[in-house]
């Protein structure tokens, strides 16, 4: 059995993309843990104009169940960047580990994450409560 993540098919928007790569390249965000992850995650994604994202992909700013298959746990995320990461635990920077496990999942799809010890974990998006794309806030 490998250690190698699962990696389902992602989507992220055009606008996200833009935003997501000029925050890897500022001078400061450029090596940080996790950037190498995040740019993969980037580089297999196929990407949409932010009007054609359908309404079941967690995209920047969205709000998702999500759930820890492996510690059978279930909390709400709001995927933001990371200035808007200010400590609330509601809140997860893409910049972070399963922040960036989850951009760009549908509803229903799992994927594999390392997490510190090495181990792999299994999340699960079970339903997005807000996505500003449905929502008509594409430039948001």
């Amino acid at each position: 059995m490998s250690n190698a993540p699962t990696t389902p098919p992602i989507l992220v928007s055009s606008l996200d993309l833009e935003r997501i790569e000029a925050l890897l390249d500022e001078p400061d965000r450029r090596h940080f843990p996790g950037a190498q992850t995040l740019r993969a995650e980037l580089a297999r994604a196929e990407i949409v104009e932010p009007a054609q994202v359908p309404a079941d992909v967690v995209t920047m700013n969205s709000t998702a169940r999500v759930v820890d298959v492996d510690a059978g746990e279930e909390y709400e995320l709001t995927l933001v960047y990371p200035r808007e990461a200010d400590g609330d635990p509601g809140k997860v920077s893409v910049f972070a580990p399963v922040g960036s496990a989850i951009l760009g999942l549908r509803i229903g799809q799992s994927i594999q994450w390392p997490v510190p010890g090495g181990r792999l974990r299994t999340l699960r998006i079970a339903a997005i409560r807000y996505q500003p794309e449905a929502s008509g806030h594409l430039h948001r």
